[in-house]
């Protein structure tokens, strides 16, 4: 008695993924207008690098990142107190039936590329990344 859903799943991916674009792009607006008047949130360049969706459209997950130094706990209290706002903002900017509930999460992608640049940088990666490894040399004889 297996009940087949009038979506595939690859449709209600599309969509999802379709949907948290439109919501990132919404988002990444207001936070370019400086809008938001939070003392946490002040002056910070906030990115959306992505928005993952629930598979009934309800629920959005919001990465995002700052760059430079910040305190990631100010920041994620600062979003959760601007989450009404936010979401008035972008219920007027993208037509769904239901404007998602926004969670906010720190994206750790940054976090890992900084840490992959900083071994990259390091004097003994950075000889090992100048010099001609050995084989090149045995190939041109």
């Amino acid at each position: 008695m297996n009940q087949q859903s009038p979506f595939n799943d690859r449709e209600t991916k599309h969509r999802r993924f379709r949907v948290g674009e439109l919501l990132r792009h919404a988002l990444g607006d207001v936070f370019l207008r400086g809008e938001l008047r939070d003392p946490g949130l002040e002056g910070t360049p906030i990115t959306i690098s992505e928005v993952r969706l629930t598979p009934d459209l309800k629920v959005a997950t919001v990465y995002v990142s700052v760059f430079g130094e910040f305190d990631s706990k100010t920041l994620l209290e600062g979003l959760r107190r601007a989450t009404p706002y936010l979401k008035v903002r972008v219920s007027k900017a993208v037509r769904l039936r239901h404007v998602p509930k926004f969670f906010f999460k720190v994206d750790p992608s940054v976090a890992e590329s900084d840490h992959i640049a900083d071994i990259l940088h390091r004097p003994k990666v950075r000889k090992d990344l100048t010099s001609q490894p050995a084989y090149e040399d045995e190939a041109s004889n």
